[in-house]
């Protein structure tokens, strides 16, 4: 729960990039509970309206096309869906379902890529005269993605941090730099598509001639193929080893939060590209402090007589330390705050609050002359509860109290 002390106002101004961003469902067309098969059908659609070669030129059509792709990345991929639903486009990196920022930021080659799944190999061949279909030769394998739990404090969490991390993943060979071939003169052009990596076939029909355009089946798209390979990598391009990465995680990210770093992930088969680094947060515990939303709650104990006369407390922080004045006559359960010693919003301007309660702490063992002094004060006036002290014990909560502490 927050509190009433108009920073609420700022809490709704995004950054520039989402400013730009569109919901994926609306790009689609299609509801938030839509099926795979709807999402997939709609995508064909939008895609096949505004291709590249349908517009030539048209810069207007190429964006809404890459802001397609990425919709359709995100929206037919269960685990990037789910992330999308629960955080929005905050969910999913600096720049949504490929990390490059901006509405369309897929890159072309990462679209085509994916057309055969969902036009077959020879759609656009047939369409357009083979122009677009499959982005021309393939150049390798694409990695897997790599998912990996990365572990935050509360100060890396609330600063933001540089986390250098070792993972174990296909890494490109060294030895033949991700070629998977002994050396240059191991490769060899395709003979049957002459390093296109497309077979084009021209068939008479009543209509007259159509062309199509598929994959090769010689060198399986790639246009050449290796005569000797790699020693190191057996022909792969790449070798499973350890690599040290260094990680920019941006402040105010949040337990269970899946970010996604565009080709970090695992090496591609003979230079095709790497595959994404999924990162899922995992908040550490904090030795005094609990989260509850962008506040920080800390439980302050003090004595009776502290309580009674008043002091000067010194109460831990995200940061460090912080001396607060704890008033005479402070009531067990009062909530004070320090402003702005929260965690701060993901890519939101909004910051909270620590709030710190009190709690007067009775002791349980007295000596007989503390138990005398304690006689002679439960009589005194001064020491019984008021009238309303009952009353607000049972009916108000904690964050009630914290609702004071914002007035």
């Amino acid at each position: 729960m927050r509190g009433n002390d108009n920073r609420d106002s700022r809490s709704q101004i995004p950054n520039s990039i989402n400013m730009a961003k569109r919901d994926y469902y609306e790009i689609l067309g299609v509801a938030k509970g839509a099926a795979a098969d709807e999402i997939k059908k709609s995508y064909r659609k939008i895609a096949l309206q505004f291709h590249p070669d349908r517009n030539p030129g048209n810069k207007e059509a190429e964006e809404k096309f890459k802001e397609a792709a990425e919709a359709y990345d995100v929206l037919s991929n269960p685990d990037k869906r789910a992330q999308y639903d629960r955080f929005g486009h905050a969910g999913m990196g600096s720049g949504g379902g490929h990390g490059q920022g901006g509405p369309g930021g897929m890159r072309m080659e990462d679209i085509f890529q994916n057309f055969g799944d969902i036009f077959g190999n020879d759609m656009f061949g047939n369409m357009f005269g083979g122009q677009g279909g499959g982005g021309g030769r393939r150049q390798g394998t694409r990695g897997a993605n790599l998912r990996i739990k990365l572990k935050m404090d509360f100060a890396e969490i609330a600063n933001g941090a540089n986390k250098k991390i070792k993972v174990k993943k296909h890494i490109t060979c060294q030895q033949c730099t991700g070629s998977g071939a002994k050396d240059k003169g191991s490769i060899q052009t395709c003979g049957t598509c002459g390093g296109s990596g497309q077979v084009r076939r021209v068939t008479n029909t009543f209509l007259g001639q159509m062309q199509t355009v598929t994959t090769c089946p010689t060198c399986s798209g790639e246009g050449s193929s290796i005569t000797q390979k790699c020693g190191n990598c057996k022909g792969e391009g790449r070798v499973y080893g350890e690599e040290t990465l260094s990680l920019d995680i941006p402040a105010g990210v949040q337990e269970g939060m899946q970010l996604s770093m565009h080709g970090r992930g695992n090496a591609g088969e003979r230079g095709g590209p790497p595959g994404d680094l999924l990162l899922l947060i995992e908040e550490e515990k904090h030795e005094f402090l609990n989260r509850h939303d962008l506040d920080v709650v800390y439980q302050l104990h003090i004595s009776f007589p502290e309580a009674v006369l008043g002091m000067q407390a010194e109460v831990p922080t995200i940061d460090g330390k912080a001396k607060i004045k704890v008033p005479a006559g402070t009531q067990s359960g009062k909530i004070f705050r320090l402003k702005g010693k929260g965690f701060p919003a993901f890519q939101s301007y909004e910051k909270g609050d620590e709030l710190i309660e009190v709690n007067v702490w009775s002791p349980q063992h007295l000596s007989s002359e503390e138990k005398d002094m304690m006689e002679k004060l439960k009589n005194s006036p001064n020491f019984r509860p008021g009238p309303n002290a009952k009353a607000e014990r049972e009916e108000r909560g904690f964050f009630d109290k914290i609702k004071d502490a914002f007035n």
